[in-house]
C-alpha cells in the first residue's frame, strides 16, 4: 500500500522543516524525489541524506518565482531520473520577506512576495509539470497551504492569508480541469509547526488540542497518502493537518 515505485516527485521548498520531511516520506516509499530549494546547499543536504538511506535523489535549486528556472529544472529532472514528474508538492512559500505586520504599516513594496512564491509559484510549478502528467494519464499535485487561508488573525499575516486562498482557489480550478486525465489536485493546510518562531508560539501551541505542534514527520506521511494510487478517487479537497485546531 502506498507503494510510489516509479513514480518522479518535485517537492518544492523541501531543504527544511516541512519540505524535507515530504522528500524524505516520497522517498522512502519508493519515489524518486527532486529536492528543490532556493538555497542549494540546504537541497544537497536532504538529498544527500536520502540517497544514503537507501533511497534515490537529486538536488535541483532554483527559485520558484522565476519560471524559465523552473522549465530548466524540471527538463533536467527527467533527464537524470529517466521520468517526467509525476507527483508535485508544492510546499515553497515564505519568501524572505514574509511581510508580517499590520496592513495598514505594510508599504507597498512588501506585498507582492507572499504573492509570488505562494500562488505565481504554484503556477510555474504547475504550468511545467502539467503537460507530462496529462499526456502519461497520470498525477498528482499536492498544494502545502496553512489555516490562515480560511481563518482571520490578527498576528499581521493578513497577505500570506490572502496568497494562501488564492493558491487554495487555483488547486479547486485545476482539479475540475485534471480529472478526466488521471491527474488529482489536492491541498494540505497545515497548522502551527515546531519550525515557527515568536512569542506569541507557545501560547498558540498550548491551544492546540493534541497538545504539540506539528512536525515533518507528521506531514510527510499525509503528502504520501495524497500522492499514492490509492488516493485516485480524492480531489479537490482541502485537508487539514492541525491537531484539532480547527475542525471541519
Amino acid at each position: 500500500m502506498f507503494d510510489l515505485s516509479g513514480h518522479t516527485a518535485l517537492v518544492t521548498g523541501a531543504g527544511q522543516n516541512a519540505g524535507a520531511g515530504i522528500a524524505r516520506a516520497l522517498a522512502a516509499q519508493g519515489a524518486a524525489v527532486a529536492v528543490n530549494d532556493l538555497v542549494p546547499e540546504r537541497a544537497e543536504t536532504v538529498s544527500k541524506e536520502i540517497t544514503a538511506s537507501g533511497g534515490v535523489a537529486m538536488a535541483v535549486p532554483f527559485d520558484v518565482t522565476d519560471l524559465d528556472a523552473v522549465r530548466a529544472a524540471t527538463g533536467r529532472v527527467a533527464g537524470e531520473l529517466g521520468r517526467h514528474v509525476d507527483i508535485l508538492v508544492h510546499n515553497a512559500g515564505i519568501p524572505a520577506d514574509f511581510g508580517q505586520a499590520p496592513f495598514r504599516e505594510l508599504d507597498p513594496s512588501r506585498w507582492r512576495g507572499p504573492v509570488e512564491i505562494n500562488l505565481f509559484g504554484a503556477m510555474n510549478c504547475v504550468s511545467a509539470v502539467a503537460d507530462g502528467m496529462c499526456r502519461g494519464g497520470w498525477g498528482r499535485i499536492v498544494q502545502i497551504s496553512s489555516g490562515a487561508a480560511r481563518t482571520g488573525s490578527d498576528q499581521g499575516i493578513s497577505l500570506y492569508g490572502a496568497a494562501k486562498s488564492g493558491v487554495e482557489g487555483f488547486i479547486r480550478h485545476l482539479s475540475q480541469e485534471f480529472a478526466p486525465f488521471g491527474v488529482t489536485a489536492n491541498t494540505l493546510a497545515l497548522g502551527l509547526q515546531t519550525n515557527a518562531a515568536g512569542a506569541a508560539t507557545e501560547m498558540f501551541a498550548a491551544k492546540i488540542p493534541v497538545r504539540r505542534l506539528g512536525t515533518p514527520e507528521d506531514v510527510g506521511p499525509a503528502v504520501v497518502y495524497l500522492a499514492s494510487e490509492e488516493a485516485g478517487w480524492l480531489t479537490g479537497q482541502i485537508l487539514n493537518l492541525n491537531g484539532g485546531s480547527v475542525t471541519s
